[in-house]
Order: C-alpha cells, then structure tokens, then sequence
C-alpha cells in the first residue's frame, strides 16, 4: 500500500523496515529525490527527532557509568541553568519573574519538564528567535553559534513554568547535548560514534552525510528543504543539534531500536532502558500535551509511551515499537511530516507483519 504514495508523487521515495524476532522485512521504493537516482536501502536520511532518543541513551549510558545522577541539580554541569527564573504567569510578559522554586534536574531535561519548550508565550517565542536559541522545528539554517555562547544565551531566557510542572517539546534535548559533552570531555558526535554508533555498528550515523552519493533531498511537501548537493549536513556543524541534527539509515536506526528493545543489549543496563521506555508524566500533564503526544500517550526519555514506544521526526520519519508482539516499525521518507497526507499516518502507523 505505500509504494502508492510513490507512484501518486505524494513522496520521491519511502523505505519501510519491519522486524519481529530474527525476521525482518524492508521495501524500498521511488527515489532519493523527484529527479534523482532510486532510492537505495542505505540511502542517507535527516532522521530529525529520531536524534532525542539517541541522546537520551547516551546520558544513560553517563548513568550506567555513575558520572550523572537523575535527581541531580543539571548547573553542576550547565551553570548558565544555575538560578533559573519562571515567568509569573505562563502568558505574561518575560521581564515578569519569580525565583524557580527548586533546580532543574536530569530528569527534568530527559522527560522534557525542566520549564521551557516550545511556547505558546509570543514574547517568550520572540526573546528566543532574537537570542538565536529557537529550539523547535528542523534545524535549518542551522544555528552558527558554539555550544557554550549558545548556552551562555540561552541562560538569560526565563523558564514559562516551574521545573517539573509542565511537559514541553523538545528543549531538553538540545540541553543533555551540551551536558553529555560536557561530562564526556569531547565533542557530542564523537561520543555518540564511540559509545552507541561504533558498538552497534551504525557506520553510517552522524551529524554530517557519511557518503554526499547517498544523502536524499528533504522536502516540506514537494518544495525542496535542504538538496543533496550542497546540504548543510555535508559540513560538521559548529553546534550539534541533539533534538534533530542526526543523519542516519534504515538498517543503522533499526540497530538501535534493537538494543532497546533487547534491554539494551549489552550496551545499556535493563534499568536505564525502563526508564526510557516508561512514562513518567502526570494524568494532568498527560492532559496538558494530549494535542501533541496524542490520546493515552506520556513520555519517557526521548519517546512517547503507550501499548508501544518510539516517535516521529519532523522531516518525515517514524517508528514504534511493540514489546508485547516484539515488533519495530521504521519508515522513512523525505517529506517533513507535518505535510503528510492523513492517510499516509493511517498506514505507517498501522503496519502488516
């Protein structure tokens, strides 16, 4: 059924991976753009947010390790976050604050409650586009800004509410980037190759196009994004963008759908990837982010959780998990997510094993 939405142009091409126990079955169809050469099963796509699981995985692994704490104040590591402010009222002016009434934590930024995300406050919206610190939406342009002057920007911005009052996307993941360089001594990308890519062989992961010849085209419908040639992930970035910057393939993402789903395979203890893979929200907050998590649907660390785990990325990715039936669904596509057809939803979400 979806090798329609090829043959009808709603996408250049699609990749479809679909595992249960040792058996696992992909199709490829289209192409790597509308007027490039066919697809191929290690065609490189912008995974998007298929990223913040990634990084929530490398600060477990901190976990493991015991360099980081959950319920630890995060400015030991990030002191720009060291005396945050939350704004009086969620809508009200940003020069209208209050002392946090506790620190945020790593669990505040794993779960994404540490109090601030993507707003609805368009003062807040507005401080954050002047600082060059916008954290929602496909990094691109992406920003130009080294991590600490982004983090020393960042920490003027008041917190909308109280650390681990309210779930927010996804401002968190950019935070545990910095954190986890930051503890790891060397740079978020060499950390993850070392720790996630290399073990679980994920040649082909990382923050720029490991071969330019197999990098698709990103579209937003059927208007170029970001083109093969000439993509800005054909350089490193000068900031590694740890909710959305990931570059990746169908068979390197489903390694590390893989390691979870098989209590971390070695490389993550049983513990962490529960706490991944839990929903740790309140009903109330559950209600809160039901318009974007969806109905019955928390949050772990970097995924959604309901009868299944996992998540989309924006430029037109998504994948889930089903640990009572064992299964893992993958699909990846080049259109950014937001400009699917609603039917399109319906059968990647929905696949026939």
């Amino acid at each position: 059924m979806l090798e329609t939405y090829v043959e009808n142009g709603v996408v250049a091409g699609l990749i479809s991976l679909v595992s249960r126990g040792d058996e696992t079955k992909v199709e490829v169809h289209g192409k790597a753009a509308y007027d490039g050469p066919e697809l191929e099963r290690d065609s490189l796509f912008r995974v998007a947010s298929f990223t913040k699981p990634i990084v929530a995985a490398a600060t477990m692994l901190l976990v493991d390790d015991k360099r980081l704490t959950l319920d630890a104040p995060v400015a030991d590591v990030l002191p720009e976050l060291a005396h945050p402010v939350v704004l009086r009222r969620p809508d009200g002016p940003v020069e209208d604050t209050v002392p946090a009434a506790r620190p945020i934590t790593l669990e505040d930024l794993l779960t994404f409650r540490l109090g601030l995300g993507e707003s609805d406050n368009p003062e807040l919206r507005q401080r954050e586009q002047e600082l060059g610190v916008h954290t929602f939406g496909p990094p691109i342009p992406r920003t130009e800004l080294e991590p600490d002057e982004w983090m020393k920007r960042f920490g003027t911005l008041p917190l909308q509410y109280q650390p681990g009052e309210q779930w927010l996307y996804a401002t968190g993941s950019h935070l545990l980037g910095v954190l986890v360089a930051r503890v790891a001594g060397q740079p978020l990308g060499e950390f993850l190759a070392e720790r996630i890519f290399q073990p679980l062989g994920m040649r082909d992961t990382g923050f720029t196009a490991s071969d330019p010849d197999r990098l698709t085209t990103a579209y937003i419908g059927t208007d170029v994004l970001d083109p093969a040639v000439g993509s800005q992930w054909l350089t490193p970035p000068p900031f590694p963008d740890a909710a959305g910057g990931l570059i990746s393939t169908v068979d390197d993402f489903h390694a590390f759908t893989r390691m979870l789903l098989e209590d971390g395979g070695g490389l993550l203890s049983p513990h962490s990837v529960a706490a991944m893979t839990t929903d740790h929200l309140t009903p109330t907050q559950r209600e809160a982010a039901v318009g974007f998590l969806g109905p019955d649907t928390g949050w772990g660390y970097g995924v959604s959780v309901g009868g299944q785990y996992g998540w989309a990325g924006g430029l037109g990715t998504l994948w889930s998990t089903t640990p009572a039936d064992r299964t893992i669904s993958i699909l990846l596509t080049q259109r950014a997510i937001w400009t699917w057809p609603e039917e399109l939803f319906a059968e990647a979400s929905t696949p026939a094993w």
